[in-house]
C-alpha cells in the first residue's frame, strides 16, 4: 500500500506540471513578510506582532477579537498548507487534490463523520466561543486574500487554491486530534480477531494488563471469525500525511517548592506524537487585556493548549480512556436501511456523501448509514444477514459510538483555561473539556500543585466493552458519563509531586470503569525515581530527566541474556558488553542494540507459540496500527510487562500447544534462539565488528513531509533520517513498531519546563521548527536542539522579547 501511495502521488504531482527545474524557484521563493505595517479588513484596533529569534510570535492586542484574528493570521502565514491538509483529512476531501490514491481514506473519514459533527457543534456554540472562531477564521482568510499569488509552495505543486477558513474547520481538527488519541476501537478489533483465531481462554493469556485469573467475557450472539479484514488492512497512507500516532503517550509531572532550589513549583510536560514536517505544534504568545498566555498551539485552532499564563501552568498526557465502542448491528435483509433494536426495526439515517476525485468527472458516492449508536464505519455491500450468520467472508456492520461525535465544548475549556488564575478557575475550565480525555497537572505562582483527569468518559450499562458488542439487544448502551466531580484528582499531595505517564491512575476501589488499557508504568516509575534522587531540583535537572533514556525493563531482561551459554566469540563479546551496560538506550550504545533486538526476537518466538503464523495479527498485537489514521495502537508497549512476567515464571507449558512446526519446547530453547537470532540479525545489518553495532544505526527518525514521498521533492521537504535513542519504555521516548524497528514513529513532540518562580526561566522545544516553509530558516532550526536534549527560552517579558526580536509586524484596521 505504501509503495503504491508513493507511485500514485508521484503521478499526481507530475500531472500538476511540477518538474525538477522548479526546484530552484521553490527554494528561493520569497516568504511572506513579517516586518512592516499591513492594513487589514476585519481588525478593530492595531495589533503588534514581535517574532523572536526562535521564530515564536508574540501577539499584543487590545481586545480578544483582534488577538484571535492575529493568531489566525500568523498561523496561516507559517502553516496554511498544513492547516488545509488537516481539514481535508478530517472531512474526507483529500482526493480533490491528490486524486484516486486517497479515495479509500476519504471514504473512511466520510463514514466516521467528524466533519458532520463539527458543523453540528458550530451551530450550537455559546456566543463567546463562536466569536473567537469567527475572529480566528477572519484572520486566516485575511492572510489568504492578501497572498493569493504567493501562497505555500505545496499549493503551487498541487495546483489549487485554498478555500476560505470556516469555524467548523477548527472544530473538526480538534476531533481529528481526538481520534489520534482515542484508539480503543482498534484494540477491540484486534482482541476480537485474536479471540476468533485462538479462543477466549488463550486470548486472555495475552492481556498484559489484565489478571489472567479473570475471565475474558465475550458477549453472546457475535462471531469474531475473520472479523473485518477490509477495515483492518485497507488503510495505511494517512499517517504519511498527518504524522498521527494512535494512542499517543506523554509524560508530565510537577513538584512543589519543597523539592526545588528556588522554593517554587516546577512543571514539565512532553506529549508523545509522531514527528513530521512541519511540526504538529506551533509555539505562540497571546496578550490581550488580562490574558497573557504562552505555549504550544495547534495550527488551525485559537488559544494555547499547553503552557502557562501569568498565574498558572499546566501540562497534559493522554488519559487512555475508553471512549469508543463498536456495535455489531443487524440490518433487515429485506430493507438495508432498517436495523434491529430490542426486537424492533428502526430506520437508520442515510447520508449521501459525494467525494470529488481529481481527474474524474463524476463524484464517488458513499452512502453512510447512521444508527442510534453512530455511523457504520465498515463499507457494506448488499449482503444478507444470513451471509453474516453463516460466517461467509464479509465485513460485519460496525457502528462507532464515540464521545467526539456528540456535542463538543472543548473550545470553551481552552478559552477559560488560558485565563484561569487559580485552582478553582482551573477546575471550572476543565469541566467543559470533553475529548480527548487528558491527565492535567497544575501549578500556580502561589505554590500550589494539583492533578485532574478531564474529559467525557461514558458509563456503560454493562460496565465495559473490550470487544465489539451486539447493538440489537440494548444491553450495552451508554447510560451517562462519569461526573466531573468524581473524576480522579488531587491537590497539594503529601508526597509533594505528581507524575502521569499514561499509566493506571486509580485502583480497584475507584467506582467507575475508565479503561483496562493503561500503558505500562515504567516511564512513570523512572520519573518518580529520578525526582526522589535529587535534593533540590532545578530547571536543568528537569531537562536532564526529560532526556533520560534509562530502560527499566532492560534491568529485568538482560540477566536472562547473560545466563545463556555462549557458543561463539561474538556471543561472548556481546555478553561482556551487556555486563557493563548502563541500561541507557543512547544512539551510540551497543548494549541498546543487543537488548532491543533480543526483546523483539524473544517476543516474536513467545507470541508465535500462541498466535501461530498470522503475521498481520501478530504485528497488530505488537502495536502496529490497523488504521490509516495512526502509527501505533493501544497494544504498543503492553507486551513488555507480560514478557517479564512469563520470564519469571518460565513455565514450559506456554509452548506445549504451539501450532507452529519446530517451535521451541522450553523457555531455555526460546532464549537461546532469540539470542542467536539477535547476533545474526545485527551481523547482517551492521557487519561482523560488534563495536559498530550502535543503536542509532538501527534506530532513526525522519521528519517526513506529505509531499516528501515523491523522490524529486524528498530533499526539499524532508529532513533526516537522524539517529535517535530511547524506546517506548524510556522517559525520552523513541517508539517503533516491530515490523519496522529501524523507523522511529513516536517521540516527545514538544517539551516544556515551567518555572513558577520566574516564568522567564522556563524552557520549551519542538521540532523541526516553527515554519512550514522549507525555504525558511525556521523550518528545521530546532532539530539539533531537540536531538541534543536542549531547549530554547520561553521569552515572556516584553523587554526580553524586544532584546531577542527578529522581526516586528504591525496589523492595522484598513479603514484607519
Amino acid at each position: 500500500m505504501a509503495s503504491r501511495w508513493r507511485k500514485n502521488l508521484t503521478k499526481t504531482t507530475a500531472a500538476t506540471g511540477f518538474v525538477s527545474g522548479m526546484y530552484s524557484l521553490l527554494t528561493h521563493r520569497k516568504l511572506s513578510s513579517k516586518r512592516g505595517t499591513f492594513q487589514l479588513t476585519g481588525l478593530h484596533e492595531p495589533v503588534e506582532i514581535i517574532t523572536d529569534t526562535y521564530g515564536v510570535p508574540h501577539i499584543y492586542a487590545t481586545n480578544d477579537d483582534d488577538l484571535y484574528f492575529a493568531q489566525g493570521y500568523v498561523h496561516a502565514q507559517d502553516r496554511l498548507w498544513q492547516m488545509d491538509l488537516n481539514r481535508r483529512i478530517g472531512s474526507g476531501r483529500l482526493s480533490e487534490i491528490l486524486g484516486p490514491v486517497t479515495l479509500e481514506i476519504d471514504r473512511l473519514c466520510r463514514r466516521i463523520g467528524m466533519h458532520r459533527a463539527a458543523v453540528t457543534d458550530a451551530a450550537s456554540l455559546p456566543e463567546p466561543d463562536l466569536r473567537i472562531l469567527n475572529a480566528y477564521a477572519q484572520g486566516v482568510n485575511s492572510f489568504i486574500d492578501q497572498h493569493k499569488n504567493k501562497l505555500s509552495v505545496e499549493f503551487t505543486i498541487l495546483g489549487y487554491q485554498p478555500e476560505a477558513w470556516q469555524p467548523a474547520d477548527t472544530l473538526q481538527w480538534g476531533k481529528v486530534q481526538g481520534w489520534s488519541l482515542c484508539g480503543n476501537w482498534e484494540t477491540e478489533l484486534i482482541r476480537a480477531r485474536i479471540v476468533g483465531k485462538i479462543g477466549v481462554e488463550r486470548a486472555a493469556k495475552l492481556e498484559a494488563g489484565y489478571d489472567p485469573q479473570h475471565p475474558l467475557i465475550i458477549p453472546p450472539g457475535v462471531s469474531y471469525q475473520g472479523i473485518n479484514l477490509g477495515l483492518l488492512e485497507q488503510y495505511e497512507q494517512i499517517q504519511t500525511l498527518s504524522g498521527f500516532s494512535i494512542m499517543g503517550g506523554s509524560n508530565n509531572w510537577v513538584v512543589d517548592g519543597s523539592m526545588t532550589e528556588n522554593g517554587a513549583p516546577l512543571l514539565c510536560n512532553d506529549p508523545h506524537l509522531g514527528q513530521a514536517a512541519p511540526s504538529i505544534w506551533y509555539e505562540c504568545h497571546l496578550v490581550s487585556g488580562d490574558m497573557d498566555v504562552i505555549g504550544a498551539t495547534f495550527p488551525g485552532a485559537p488559544g494555547v493548549i499547553i503552557g502557562h499564563n501569568q498565574h498558572i501552568a499546566w501540562g497534559v498526557t493522554n488519559a487512555v480512556s475508553d471512549v469508543q465502542d463498536l456495535y455489531v448491528e443487524k440490518f433487515n435483509p429485506d430493507n438495508p436501511r432498517q436495523y434491529e433494536f430490542q426486537g424492533q426495526w428502526l430506520e437508520a439515517e442515510v447520508i449521501r456523501e459525494e467525494i470529488l476525485v481529481k481527474g474524474q468527472e463524476l463524484p464517488v458516492v458513499e452512502e453512510v448509514r447512521v444508527t442510534r449508536h453512530g455511523p457504520i464505519i465498515t463499507h457494506l455491500p448488499a449482503i444478507s444477514q444470513a451471509q453474516i450468520t453463516e460466517g461467509e467472508p464479509t465485513e460485519l456492520p460496525l457502528a462507532l459510538r464515540w464521545t467526539s461525535l456528540e456535542a463538543g465544548t472543548l473550545l470553551t475549556s481552552v478559552r477559560q483555561l488560558n485565563r484561569a488564575s487559580d485552582w478553582q478557575e482551573f477546575q471550572s475550565a476543565l469541566r467543559s473539556w470533553d475529548t480527548p480525555a487528558q491527565n492535567f497537572v497544575y501549578a500556580d505562582n502561589a505554590g500550589n500543585i494539583g492533578y485532574t483527569m478531564a474529559g467525557n468518559i461514558p458509563i456503560r450499562a454493562k460496565g465495559q466493552a473490550i470487544v465489539p458488542v451486539p447493538g440489537w439487544t440494548g444491553e450495552y448502551e451508554w447510560t451517562g458519563r462519569i461526573p466531573f466531580e468524581e473524576l480522579p484528582r488531587t491537590y497539594n499531595p503529601e508526597q509533594h509531586f505528581l507524575v502521569t505517564a499514561n499509566h493506571r491512575v486509580v485502583n480497584d476501589e475507584y467506582p467507575y470503569y475508565i479503561t483496562h488499557e493503561w500503558l505500562n508504568g515504567y516511564r512513570a516509575q523512572r520519573i518518580q525515581d529520578l525526582l526522589k534522587q535529587q535534593k533540590k531540583l532545578t530547571v536543568a535537572d528537569m531537562a536532564s530527566i526529560q532526556y533520560d533514556q534509562y530502560c527499566l525493563p532492560a534491568t529485568e531482561i538482560v540477566p536472562y541474556m547473560l545466563q545463556i551459554t555462549p557458543t561463539s566469540g561474538i556471543a561472548r563479546a556481546a555478553q561482556e558488553i551487556l555486563q557493563t551496560w548502563d541500561y541507557q538506550l543512547r544512539p551510540d550504545s551497543i548494549g541498546a542494540s543487543l537488548y532491543t533486538t533480543f526483546v523483539r526476537k524473544l517476543e516474536r518466538i513467545v507470541l508465535d507459540a500462541i498466535l501461530g503464523d498470522d503475521e498481520v495479527l501478530l504485528q497488530h498485537y505488537l502495536g502496529q496500527s490497523l488504521s490509516a489514521m495512526g502509527t501505533l495502537n493501544g497494544y504498543a508497549g503492553r507486551t513488555r510487562p507480560l514478557l517479564i512476567r512469563l520470564l519469571r515464571e518460565q513455565q514450559d507449558s506456554w509452548f506445549a500447544n504451539s501450532i507452529l512446526p519446530n517451535g521451541p519446547t522450553s523457555w531455555q530453547i526460546a532464549l537461546e534462539r532469540a539470542f542467536e537470532g539477535t547476533l545474526e540479525e545485527l551481523k547482517v545489518q551492521l557487519g561482523g565488528n560488534i563495536l559498530r553495532w550502535r543503536y542509532g544505526a538501527i534506530h532513526s527518525m525522519k521528519y517526513a513531509h506529505p509531499l516528501g514521498t515523491v523522490k524529486a521533492l524528498e530533499s526539499f521537504f524532508n529532513r533526516g533520517p537522524f539517529p535517535v535513542g530511547g524506546d517506548g519504555d524510556t522517559i525520552n521516548v523513541g517508539s517503533a513498531n516491530s515490523a519496522t524497528p529501524e523507523n522511529v514513529l513516536v517521540v516527545p513532540s514538544y517539551r516544556q519546563i515551567i518555572d513558577l518562580h520566574d516564568f522567564s526561566a522556563s524552557r520549551s522545544i519542538h521540532a523541526p521548527g516553527q515554519s512550514g516553509h522549507p525555504a525558511s530558516k525556521h523550518y528545521d532550526d530546532f532539530i539539533e536542539l531537540w536531538r541534543n536534549g536542549e531547549t530554547h527560552p520561553m521569552l515572556y517579558k516584553q523587554e526580553e522579547i524586544e532584546k531577542h526580536r527578529e522581526e516586528k509586524m504591525r496589523l492595522e484596521p484598513k479603514n484607519l
